[in-house]
């Protein structure tokens, strides 16, 4: 064995794709009637845009790119996230200049740095939309009823979707400090990434998970104290209109996400019984990441869910569905004469449309038809040297046992018959 897969790295194998075809299709389905278009942006980006776009002090910064010169003596990174190129595509190809809303939607692998787990891994794939050019709170709504609605449509129940306003640029200023004024005094506490955090991103302390159960984070200054008169009525707009939705929800004022880039409505989704790793979707809004990036002032609104965490989910409640793995025909060539013509009568069978597969090795028949099996044909079709003088296949139906002999002229006909009714 020359190599194993990196760590934190998994192959989809044959017998799993068709559980992420799925959920594709559930993504796709669902997207389309809410009206978001998909995207396909590069695996690596240059790494200004995301110390810009995300921001320094952040975890996924500091601690998980997979960061690297190219032979151009540029350093570029392997998308940690797909919201910042999500954006630099809407800037660089104009995209504001079709709609006053643009939305987008993307599946892709990204890439971080951490220590991997179930349902957690370096490689991973995210599921994610964009709404981007409309400030109206009833945005906000919409795209986490998406993120609900996706995950309700593979069967997950129980779903808990946590709430919070995280102020913006006018009123964060001012939160900043009373953390500050607050955490002072117990700096030496804290662990080494807060008391980095302290002063170049304090609420950066509130999402830590190292000092989370210290007793004095229940007691922090809620940022839902200090916000604007606009930030808060966004804020009860955005629950009033998920009220009006019939969307459950709860206030958590310690969410505050792990991206700089928020303002405003900041949600998370957990789904219980995945134990600790109970979140499953998240997201916000982020009027400042389009201007930072170097676009002219625009509101957007986002989420992504992590879709190993999906699978993870719904293998645990079984609610993946059986994978349709069967094979309409099954050629079985007898003998040297025959091989021609099967190959040709394979051919057919797929230019017809019909899902068919042959054995090359010219096994005996025992073997042939053991493999008819294992590939659960509906019909084996079996030639020898008596068919081909007389032109004809062996049609034998694998769920009732019967067989008959029919014309090569006429068999692709009555497969189809058959097959699709």
């Amino acid at each position: 064995m020359l190599t194993n897969a990196p760590r934190g790295t998994k192959d989809i194998l044959p017998d799993t794709v068709g559980e992420w075809n799925y959920v594709e299709s559930k993504i796709r389905e669902l997207c389309g009637r809410y009206g978001f278009e998909e995207i396909r942006t590069p695996v690596f980006e240059h790494t200004e845009l995301f110390h810009r776009g995300i921001g320094e002090g952040t975890d996924v910064v500091d601690k998980e790119m997979y960061t690297f010169k190219d032979r151009g003596d540029r350093s570029i990174t392997l998308r940690p996230e797909n919201t910042a190129s999500a954006v630099r595509a809407y800037l660089q190809n104009k995209l504001y200049g079709d709609s006053s809303l643009v939305k987008l939607f993307y599946i892709g692998s990204m890439f971080r740095y951490d220590r991997p787990q179930a349902g957690r891994m370096r490689e991973f794939h995210q599921f994610g939309v964009e709404a981007l050019g409309e400030e109206n709170p009833m945005v906000d709504a919409e795209v986490i009823m998406v993120a609900i609605d996706f995950l309700r449509s593979l069967g997950l129940k129980d779903l808990k979707l946590s709430l919070n306003s995280v102020g913006c640029p006018h009123c964060r200023p001012k939160y900043r400090e009373v953390l500050q004024d607050y955490f002072r005094d117990k700096l030496d506490d804290l662990c080494d990434d807060c008391k980095d955090r302290f002063e170049r991103s304090p609420l950066r302390i509130l999402d830590c998970k190292a000092d989370a159960d210290k007793p004095y984070m229940a007691d922090a200054p809620k940022i839902t104290d200090c916000l604007c008169d606009e930030c808060q009525e966004h804020f009860h707009k955005v629950q009033q209109y998920l009220t009006d939705a019939g969307i459950e929800f709860e206030l958590d004022p310690r969410l505050v996400r792990g991206l700089d880039y928020y303002t405003k409505t900041a949600f998370e989704i957990k789904y219980a019984p995945l134990g600790a790793q109970s979140a499953v979707a998240g997201g916000g809004r982020y009027d400042g990441l389009i201007e930072e990036i170097g676009g002219k002032p625009t509101p957007a609104v986002g989420f992504a869910t992590g879709l190993e965490r999906v699978l993870l989910a719904l293998e645990k409640q079984n609610l993946l569905p059986e994978m349709d793995k069967k094979t309409d025909a099954y050629v079985v060539a007898l003998g040297d004469a025959a091989q021609g013509p099967a190959f040709k009568l394979l051919t057919q069978l797929r230019q017809a449309g019909l899902k068919a597969g042959m054995d090359y090795a010219g096994r005996s028949m025992k073997a042939q038809m053991k493999q008819a099996n294992k590939a659960n044909a509906r019909f084996a079709l079996i030639i020898g040297e008596d068919e081909v003088k007389e032109s004809c296949v062996m049609l034998k139906d694998m769920e009732k046992s019967e067989q008959q002999k029919v014309s090569f002229d006429t068999i692709i006909e009555k497969l189809c018959a058959e097959v699709k009714g």
